[in-house]
């Protein structure tokens, strides 16, 4: 049986945040959202993207790994959980363990929150929420072989941190063939187009 998990091309996010009112509506984090829509480069660009749980295959989950308590569970298909309330003891290693900066600290209810991929919506078949409100598919779910059915794009679900190689069950939509997204030389790329661009500022204002 094809495994069905989310698809987030930022190519479509428009930044109406969506997603993150949609998230608000789930049972296991009333009132918050765990979806997060950042920014891509604030300084020289209007652009946004998605920010979701990215659900580790290889390693497996990091932040259930570093977890003492065992309090982050994963589900027979690969969905990790947040952390079990009644087992969380607020030390925050999931937080600093997660490649992608995922995990919210709650100061108050002193316990991880975290996306769980609508897993009460996901097991029954169904859209999580944040694909279900978001109007231009910036976030879709389904099956591999049905995105490539349907949409365009090259999903890509190994990320590189260095020499760190990351396979998750959620994929990132790129718009190119490319095995892998390689975060060491987007960064590398970002500081020179940003320090490109504050030359291009500084030289405008020369009289």
């Amino acid at each position: 049986m094809a495994i069905k998990t989310l698809f987030v091309d930022p190519a479509r996010c428009i930044g109406c945040r969506a997603c993150e009112a949609a998230c608000r509506e789930c049972d296991s984090h009333k009132g918050e959202s765990m979806v997060m829509v950042d920014f891509v480069n604030r300084g020289i660009s209007v652009a946004t993207q998605p920010t979701v749980c990215m659900h580790c295959q290889d390693p497996v989950a990091p932040c259930a790994q570093v977890c003492p308590v065992m309090a982050i569970l994963i589900t027979p298909e690969g969905v990790v959980q947040q952390a079990d309330p009644s087992r969380c003891i607020g030390c925050r290693n999931c937080v600093y363990a997660c490649p992608f900066g995922v995990p919210k600290f709650d100061v108050q209810a002193r316990l991880m929150k975290k996306c769980n991929l609508c897993y009460d919506r996901t097991s029954q078949d169904l859209k999580p929420w944040c694909a279900q409100a978001c109007p231009t598919q910036a976030l879709w779910y389904g099956d591999y072989e049905e995105f490539m059915n349907q949409r365009e794009g090259h999903p890509v679900n190994v990320t590189s941190f260095g020499e760190q190689n990351v396979r998750t069950r959620v994929y990132h939509v790129l718009p190119e063939e490319t095995p892998r997204l390689d975060i060491a030389a987007l960064l590398s790329e970002a500081r020179a187009q940003t320090g490109q661009a504050g030359q291009a500022r500084e030289e405008a204002w020369v009289l």
